[in-house]
């Protein structure tokens, strides 16, 4: 059962997750294009051929790119519990700091 303290967590926990992830595998996905673009060039696929090629890159990218958003996503929210001074209230309230994190 989840308590007030874990949903709020979490509800602000997943708004950077998804903008951070969005910006993240944008940039990876460009990355592979521009790399790429060059032997795509003057071979004569179809736009469907080259739209499953991007879908089976970006398949790939997510596993490069889901570390990466967990941590920044989580070092935001940790910055914006101390700028507001829940996390010492979380604290002073008796819930240990693994608590919070788990």
């Amino acid at each position: 059962m989840l308590k007030i303290l874990d949903r709020y967590i979490i509800k602000t926990f997943f708004g950077p997750f998804f903008f951070i992830f969005s910006v993240l595998f944008f940039i990876f996905i460009v990355n592979i294009i521009w790399v790429q673009l060059g032997q795509f060039m003057g071979k004569g696929l179809s736009y469907w051929q080259i739209l499953k090629l991007l879908f089976y890159l970006g398949v790939s990218v997510i596993s490069l790119v889901l570390p990466l958003t967990i941590l920044l996503a989580s070092i935001m929210s940790f910055g914006e519990f101390g700028e507001r001074y829940e996390l010492a209230a979380m604290k002073a309230a008796g819930i240990s700091l693994t608590r919070v994190m788990a």
